[in-house]
């Protein structure tokens, strides 16, 4: 039995008209959305739902930071692919980092990154021990 610890997350959808402007380019949000999907997918496949999280242990991951990197636009239909993968884990903050694709030619549509704290009851804690290995803490 593999007992590896996924690297990353893939997780691909196609772009809806909703999340475009008037000229079929996707509005510029969406692209955190993309990430936030992306990461919560990383949680399951390396073994917890994001859900979870906050429902067993009262934690909640909030952003700290969020930057995106634009690099070419991705359309009405196009299929997408959002990747995300844990940049930098530290017990009271963790990177995660995204890259968007166009599925059809591979093309790189945006690179991003966001850091997390971890809260209780409105306060910074530390990652529990029992999340280090989701993480990638020791």
């Amino acid at each position: 039995m593999d007992t590896t610890v996924p690297e990353a997350s893939e997780v691909h959808f196609r772009v809806r008209y909703a999340e475009t402007d008037q000229m079929g380019v996707v509005y510029h949000a969406n692209y955190l959305i993309w990430m936030e999907m992306a990461r919560t997918e990383l949680c399951r496949v390396r073994g917890v739902r994001y859900r979870d999280i906050e429902k067993n242990d009262g934690l909640i991951m909030v952003v700290a930071e969020a930057n995106c990197r634009y690099h070419q636009p991705a359309r009405y239909d196009d299929e997408v692919i959002s990747q995300a993968v844990i940049k930098h884990a530290h017990p009271r903050m963790i990177t995660f980092a995204y890259r968007i694709t166009n599925s059809s030619d591979g093309a790189l549509l945006a690179t991003g990154e966001t850091r997390h704290l971890f809260l209780k009851d409105g306060r910074p804690v530390k990652v529990p021990a029992k999340y280090f290995q989701l993480f990638g803490l020791s």
